[in-house]
């Protein structure tokens, strides 16, 4: 199946919208943020922050259209949104996503968007409706062109250090399959036991003047 690893960290935009609360997080880590684009499929759109060792942080907010209703991200993005915004989960990159799908026994759905650049982003994804139910659960992605990764053009040194999960260390294994060829990269995990719901509770960032805990 290849290398799991994580890719990105998703956060719901805050009540006064994506371009504040990307704002507000570019000037905690010291990235400046990149407008992503719609995704159609599912009613929402994203701002990037391209980080070091290939990941990346996504701002995401749903549109007013009804597709965010019928799709899993979209839904899941207006619950986190309505809560206050947030940490909606983290992401893992597979080369090979068949083995997720016989696992959970569903199909991936496709991604896409068009970069302001208009060049178009396509992807692969699945796990959301797990995310949904326990949201200490990744979901995973597959890129169909990596090279055009949205922290491929990344010139920060800024990194994902540690990932604050509430949540059980063995139910996320168990989720990443049997198959398990996680690749942890320089990201530390920290479970902690959850008080009330489960899921990604901080993310600390290393920059040049510090650790930084969003």
């Amino acid at each position: 199946m290849g290398a799991m690893r994580v890719d990105h960290v998703s956060y719901a935009a805050e009540h006064d919208g994506l371009q504040a609360t990307a704002t507000r997080l570019s000037k905690l880590i010291g990235v400046d943020p990149v407008n992503g684009g719609v995704h159609p499929r599912f009613g929402t759109r994203n701002v990037i922050f391209p980080l070091a060792h290939h990941n990346y942080l996504e701002v995401v907010e749903v549109l007013d259209h009804p597709t965010c209703d019928k799709a899993p991200f979209g839904q899941a993005v207006r619950a986190r949104s309505e809560a206050g915004g947030g940490w909606l989960g983290w992401v893992i990159s597979v080369d090979n996503l068949a083995p997720v799908e016989r696992r959970l026994g569903r199909r991936a759905v496709d991604g896409n968007r068009h970069r302001p650049d208009g060049v178009e982003l396509k992807w692969r994804q699945i796990g959301i409706k797990g995310l949904m139910a326990d949201p200490q659960l990744p979901f995973f992605v597959r890129w169909e062109d990596p090279s055009l990764h949205p922290a491929a053009t990344c010139d920060t040194t800024v990194a994902i250090a540690n990932l604050q999960v509430a949540g059980d260390p063995s139910r996320v294994r168990e989720w990443l399959g049997p198959e398990d060829r996680f690749d942890k990269g320089d990201i530390r995990f920290t479970f902690i036991a959850p008080h009330g719901t489960p899921g990604l509770l901080s993310v600390t960032f290393s920059t040049p003047d510090g650790p930084v805990v969003i």
